[in-house]
């Protein structure tokens, strides 16, 4: 990787770089999009503002799908090496009534109920510790070349490519980089969205909130009635659905908190060691180290594409750190735009795959924003209002079992899935949609991401997927998986073939043919002995989104 610090002696001669992608914005998301198209042999270049990650400890908690986009990135064992609380902490959490100590609790987003159904566990630390680890990668990387400490200023775009205009923040260093596509990865106010005319829907819940980062031995000694928890949310009546969030840092000493606050509170005109002792039921010890605001909202983007700019992460969606599905989801835009721009790239697909980017993504956050994020403030604002402990203890109570039964579901249906994907093929009619809400299961189904299973080699099935397309063949015909193979070739299409008989492991996944994508999604189940080599054709070409566009 080729490294521009911002120490550099300025450079005022406009030097135009020419490259595959510009990434603008360089935080997890930006990142990880560098990282899957530079181990592709895509060179792309990756603008950040930042010469170092920011101390700021927030999108910590990431799920088993997550880390199998940092075991496929070569960043595994790094980015668990990087953990700031013991293992045993998960990244599960608590919901408390009326303040943490209170004998109202019970477990919440238990994610390690669906770890069966991933190749990877999941992990909890701070964000910035999680692009240290990142950026660490991406030096290694020489088809990679990054500008830290560098702001994008302009984007513009024509029939052939992009062209960016970056600055030096502290320096007179600018340059003009020139590329086949750009994406933004650059937050919730995306000068990439923007000046590529993208609009927003947007959906604000008029609160102001603010962010507390704050060191407190006591608050440990206080929680350890609640072993193994590393996040902790508070309902309160009067909040209407809205939550005191506290969070941890490393163990027993820095902690973060998100709550409400009044309309034109200050970082000096507030009280907040109160409020953070009122939320936790008890007066104890603790030293601010930081006072933030935020405003809490939901935005997304109406597409996630223009032309040849793409948006990515908060770029495309915001929404409140409710659940940890924000990081979590911008890393999965990250992997499947990187593959898609790789196969254009390098002549294997065309305009038709690039643009399934958005049909996919788009549909999938707007389900996460709505039947799980707003959702669980709505249902929250509606047991508040019913139930109260004082005018009705049993009835409480009642309810508040039926909650803790309930926190077990959510986990288990959220479940994102690309079944209205037009690059991904269903057999029989009906209408389908792409949604965050699903069920997990080891059935293979077109759209859904692959489940693990162990092959007859004693292979877990993820340590022979490839960096391509995988086709799992149980029990074919001879001759029937070389046909897929002539295609992808006839295609250009990167395929692995693994071929198991009938009674293994992989019977599990009730086909004969799975047709895995490079980001481990299922693009076609067949459950037919008898496949044609033109049926094969159309099969691989329809997951490239139809007829190829060499000329790109």
């Amino acid at each position: 990787m080729t490294e521009v610090a911002p120490t550099q002696p300025a450079s005022t001669d406009n030097l135009s770089l020419e490259t595959g992608v510009v990434i603008v914005g360089g935080g997890p998301v930006g990142l990880g999009l560098a990282i899957e198209l530079g181990q592709r042999g895509v060179h792309c270049i990756l603008v950040e503002r930042y010469p170092q990650p920011q101390p700021i400890p927030k999108g910590q908690n990431l799920t088993q799908r997550t880390l199998e986009h940092f075991h496929f990135w070569g960043a595994e064992q790094a980015l668990r090496a990087a953990r700031t609380i013991p293992p045993e902490y998960g990244i599960g959490g608590l919901t408390t009534y009326g303040h943490l100590l209170s004998p109202y609790a019970y477990d919440w987003l238990q994610r390690e109920l669906v770890k069966p159904f991933y190749y990877c566990a999941n992990e909890r630390l701070p964000q910035y510790a999680t692009e240290a680890v990142l950026r660490q990668r991406v030096a290694q990387l020489p088809t990679v070349q990054t500008f830290f400490g560098w702001d994008a200023q302009t984007v513009a775009q024509d029939a052939h490519g992009v062209s960016i205009d970056i600055a030096e923040r502290h320096g007179g260093g600018r340059h003009s980089l020139k590329a086949a596509y750009a994406v933004g990865c650059d937050g919730s106010r995306s000068k990439v969205r923007t000046q590529a005319g993208i609009t927003q829907t947007l959906s604000d819940h008029d609160r102001l909130m603010v962010l507390l980062v704050f060191r407190s031995q006591a608050l440990h000694t206080l929680l350890e009635r609640y072993p193994g928890k590393s996040f902790y949310s508070v309902l309160q009546p009067g909040l209407q659905g809205y939550w005191k969030f506290f969070g941890r840092v490393d163990l027993g000493n820095t902690w973060f908190f998100h709550a409400p606050v009044p309309a034109g509170t200050t970082a000096d005109n507030f009280d907040f060691k109160a409020y953070v002792q009122e939320a936790v039921g008890a007066e104890f010890a603790l030293e601010l180290e930081h006072i933030g605001f935020w405003d809490l909202r939901f935005a997304i983007a109406d597409s996630y594409q223009s032309g040849r700019l793409f948006v990515a992460g908060d770029a495309a969606h915001s929404h409140p750190p409710y659940g940890g599905y924000g990081v979590n989801a911008g890393l999965e835009d990250a992997r499947n735009l990187g593959w898609k721009l790789a196969a254009v790239l390098q002549g294997w697909a065309g305009d038709a795959l690039l643009a399934s980017y958005s049909a996919e993504r788009q549909p999938v956050f707007a389900s996460t924003m709505r039947d799980f994020i707003a959702q669980s403030i709505e249902t929250d604002k509606a047991f508040l209002e019913t139930f109260d402990p004082v005018r009705d203890k049993p009835a409480f109570e009642q309810a508040w079992q039926e909650r803790s039964q309930g926190a077990i579901g959510e986990v288990h249906a959220f479940e994102p899935h690309y079944e209205g994907s037009p690059v991904v093929f269903q057999e029989g009619s009906g209408s389908r949609i792409s949604s965050s809400k699903g069920s997990h299961r080891f059935e293979a189904r077109a759209g859904h991401h692959l489940a693990p299973v162990v092959l007859a080699d004693g292979r877990n099935i993820y340590q022979a997927l490839g960096d391509g397309f995988c086709l799992l063949a149980v029990d074919a015909q001879a001759g029937a998986a070389q046909m897929f193979q002539e295609a992808a070739k006839e295609l250009g299409l990167p395929l692995t073939v693994i071929e198991e008989a009938r009674g293994q492991e992989a019977d599990r996944y009730q086909a004969r043919w799975v047709l895995v994508r490079p980001d481990q999604f299922i693009a076609w189940v067949g459950h037919d002995a008898d496949i044609g080599p033109e049926q094969a054709h159309a099969l691989l070409a329809h997951a490239l989104g139809g007829a190829l566009e060499r000329s790109l």
